[in-house]
């Protein structure tokens, strides 16, 4: 690398012990994890998420890989436990034992909702790999379960895409398509591949990536379309009477740009000698695109959540996992590059970081900034989970590899 990144190992750890920290009390007793409020406590009453459940159990999978050897060992069986408690509540309060697959949310009294969608199980897969990695007993047998149900009823061979939504018994497809869930689904195969050593997964992520990163966003001035009928056609205009959706919202997202430029890195080492040149160049074809439409476009810094396909701001909120994804993609970027400004971007964005997003008295970081970047909460209230902030310390700490668990797993974390 031609250029150092700041902050430095020592701050990054700093950082992401206190994130873990504030997450730890999220198990709930019945399974599952909670979604937490501002204080990092469950809120009451409400259901246990399966997005949520996957994304801490992946969290607390790696931080035990991270401790494990460490000067203080009780870290690394705290975050044992929490790694397992995740895994029981997927193979146990989750799981659908009649159909197969994942329940989306569960109450005292069962599911509250039957669908089951592509998201939320790339989310176990991600999940049950990083556990597996981490050497948490009954993770493989997860894994190979999730990866199965995900191939069986969600791959579409024919598009080399993953379908969204269907009912509880497998029988109902839903015409919705989106693309949110095909790029946790590169994730997930990524780190199905590497821990299973599979490389079957691995072209399917190069499959879906080459559809999304290579075709479809310089398509769109690399404003990469979300929503699609049942036979792959943009829906320019979806939920555009609620433009601020938390999952499906309006126009394209400047996160997801960040995100898939992310991915395509990863997959590129994954690749190694046969990675295709385009895979790095529209890599930083997407990461510009979003400096220029998305970094302080209405005269304030931060990301926009939304930007229409003329280019211009929808919401104008600062959402925190936008600004997790550019300081990880940035140090990505340098990895691959060593180019001096992504270095100055990371170190720009963390900066931002420190000043608005990490909340010093409560912990963790504000899900959710108004555009002058004062605490908001209308789109994300609390502090769900660790998942986008523990990648931004994370990914910097890391050489760039397919997956992060298996590269703890190798000891390759710097610091």
């Amino acid at each position: 690398m031609s250029a150092a990144l700041t902050p430095d190992a020592a701050w990054l750890r700093g950082e992401l012990d206190r994130l873990l920290a504030f997450g730890r009390h999220g198990a709930l007793p019945e399974g599952g994890f909670g979604y937490l409020d501002d204080e990092g406590r469950p809120v009451p009453d409400r259901p246990s998420e399966l997005w949520i459940t996957c994304r801490m159990t992946h969290v607390y999978a790696l931080a035990h890989l991270v401790s494990t050897g460490s000067t203080d060992e009780s870290h690394a069986e705290t975050y044992a436990a929490l790694a397992d408690h995740g895994v029981a509540s997927l193979t146990g309060r989750f799981h659908d034992d009649k159909h197969g697959g994942w329940w989306a949310r569960v109450d005292a009294d069962g599911p509250t909702t039957t669908a089951k969608t592509a998201y939320e199980h790339a989310f176990v897969v991600l999940a049950a790999a990083s556990a597996t990695a981490a050497g948490r007993p009954g993770a493989r047998d997860l894994l190979v379960d999730a990866v199965a149900v995900l191939l069986a009823h969600f791959w579409d061979d024919e598009v080399g895409m993953v379908v969204e939504e269907w009912d509880a018994a497998w029988t109902t497809l839903d015409p919705y398509r989106g693309v949110n869930a095909n790029m946790h689904s590169v994730e997930a195969l990524l780190a199905a591949a590497d821990v299973l050593d599979d490389p079957s997964l691995r072209d399917r992520a190069l499959r879906v990536t080459e559809r999304v990163v290579r075709d479809l966003a310089p398509a769109y001035d690399w404003r990469i379309p979300e929503h699609f009928d049942p036979d792959w056609q943009p829906l320019l205009d979806y939920n555009s009477d609620k433009p601020a959706d938390p999952f499906r919202p309006a126009g394209a997202t400047i996160g997801h740009w960040l995100e898939w430029a992310r991915l395509a890195l990863h997959l590129r080492a994954a690749l190694g000698d046969q990675a295709p040149d385009w895979l790095l160049e529209h890599a930083v074809a997407l990461v510009d695109a979003a400096v220029v439409e998305g970094w302080a476009v209405d005269g304030a810094d931060g990301f926009v959540y939304t930007v229409g396909f003329d280019g211009r701001p929808l919401v104008r909120q600062r959402m925190h996992w936008v600004l997790a994804e550019g300081v990880a993609v940035a140090a990505a970027l340098l990895r691959a590059t060593g180019e001096r400004r992504w270095a100055d971007l990371h170190a720009q964005w963390w900066a931002y970081a420190e000043r608005c997003l990490l909340d010093r008295e409560r912990g963790s970081w504000h899900h959710e900034l108004a555009p002058d970047n004062t605490p908001d909460g209308r789109t994300w209230p609390g502090k769900p989970d660790l998942y986008h902030a523990v990648g931004a310390c994370l990914v910097p700490l890391l050489p760039l590899t397919p997956t992060m668990s298996v590269a703890l797993r190798e000891g390759l974390l710097e610091g």
